[in-house]
């Protein structure tokens, strides 16, 4: 490195106001404190532009990524909808999650739907309008099994966070999986949002 041009001389210039021989103190004073300035606010415009990176950059980190997320975290309601609506029953759902009884990392809860058959579109057999749920979070994805009659499974739950929703949205499939549903039952689309 070329000690003319190292950060230590340079730095010196700015700092040290080498006088003319013309010039009064009173001019030396103005040179130096004008210069003094302009490094005081140099100074202030780079503290700034750094703490807001790294304001920015907390604010990132504050949302966890998909696979840190916890099934703790997802304790609560959810409000769920479905596009389109799976054949006889409604297009929303209300799902309660918690902590399962027996084993802690897991979620159990209830989804609750208005059930009214018309007489185009009646109500699902198979399906009650409160069912048990008992699933994982496992790498970020939501896989639930819901049970109509606490015994079989009646419909299964699979989806992801959406990115930059801090695992408080998710999108999915849905799956009729009860006794009375096609052998082709389509995967319906799900949209689960954290209630507040």
């Amino acid at each position: 490195m070329n000690p003319s041009h190292s950060p230590f001389i340079v730095l010196r210039y700015f700092l040290v106001a080498v006088p003319e021989p013309a010039r009064s103190n009173q001019d030396i004073y103005s040179l130096m404190t004008s210069k003094l300035r302009r490094l005081t606010l140099l100074f202030i415009a780079a503290c700034t532009h750094f703490s807001g990176v790294s304001a920015q950059n907390t604010t990132k980190a504050a949302c966890p990524p998909a696979h840190a997320l916890k099934a703790e975290q997802l304790h609560g309601l959810w409000a769920a909808r479905f596009s389109p609506p799976p054949a006889g029953l409604p297009a929303r759902a209300t799902l309660r999650l918690e902590r399962h009884a027996e084993f802690t990392e897991s979620l159990a809860g209830t989804v609750s739907r208005e059930l009214r058959g018309s007489r185009d579109t009646p109500a699902a057999a198979g399906h009650a309008a409160k069912a048990a749920l008992a699933g994982d979070l496992e790498d970020g994805l939501l896989l639930l099994d819901e049970s109509s009659d606490n015994i079989s499974i009646t419909g299964t739950w699979n989806g992801e966070m959406v990115e930059g929703s801090c695992g408080r949205m998710f999108r999915g499939t849905w799956k009729d999986t009860s006794s009375s549903a096609p052998a082709n039952a389509p995967d319906v689309p799900f949209t689960l949002t954290r209630l507040p």
